[in-house]
């Protein structure tokens, strides 16, 4: 299943990398730098975050959105769509109780 990591490392290159103090002491800079390319920010040597602008994300989250789409055409499977079902299974979820 594609998600959003996969496809940013597809997106290509490189990312500039900031640790975590850096990041939160170069802030500005960072945010202006995600306008242009993802910013990845590391904790311990080990990667915790990427930083990406809104118009990627945007981008990303329809290309995620498609993929799904896709692989739901493609299985078949549409499943049980008791409408009452899925209205008690968000309710639940969003902690909403009737």
């Amino acid at each position: 299943m594609t998600n959003l990591a996969d496809l940013i490392n597809k997106r290509g290159g490189a990312m500039q990398t900031y640790t975590s103090s850096d990041a939160k002491r170069e802030f500005g800079e960072v945010l202006i730098k995600s306008q242009l390319s993802p910013i990845s920010v590391t904790r311990n040597g080990k990667p915790i975050a990427v930083i990406v602008s809104d118009a990627e994300y945007t981008k990303l989250r329809r290309q995620v959105l498609a993929a799904k789409l896709i692989d739901g055409e493609q299985s078949g499977d549409a499943g049980s769509l008791d409408i009452e079902n899925i209205k008690l299974k968000a309710r639940e979820k969003l902690g909403i109780n009737t």
